[in-house]
C-alpha cells in the first residue's frame, strides 16, 4: 500500500515544493549578497532558476484555488531576483 501511494499526485505537495525552493532561494540570494562572494552570488542564481522552474511546473498543474499562493511565491522570489541584481551591479 506505501508503494501506491508513493505515486499520488497532489497539488498540496506542488506547493509545498514550490514554497521550499523560494525559501531556500531567498536565503541563498541573502547570503549571498552579504557575502559578495562570486561563488555563492552563482549558487543563489542556480536556486533562483531552480525555483522558477518550480513556480512555472506548479502554474502549469495549478486547480486554480492555488493562485494566491504561487503568486505570492512569484513576488518573493521576484524580491529574490532584484536583491541578487542590486548586489552584481
Amino acid at each position: 500500500m506505501a508503494n501506491r501511494d508513493a505515486h499520488i499526485h497532489t497539488g498540496y505537495n506542488d506547493l509545498k515544493q514550490v514554497e521550499l525552493f523560494v525559501e531556500t532561494a531567498e536565503k541563498m540570494v541573502g547570503h549571498a549578497t552579504m557575502q559578495l562572494d562570486p561563488e555563492m552570488i552563482q549558487h543563489a542564481e542556480r536556486a533562483v532558476q531552480n525555483a522558477r522552474h518550480q513556480l512555472a511546473r506548479a502554474r502549469q498543474e495549478a486547480t486554480g484555488t492555488d493562485d494566491d499562493v504561487l503568486a505570492r511565491c512569484e513576488q518573493r522570489l521576484a524580491r529574490a531576483e532584484h536583491q541578487l541584481r542590486e548586489a552584481q551591479s
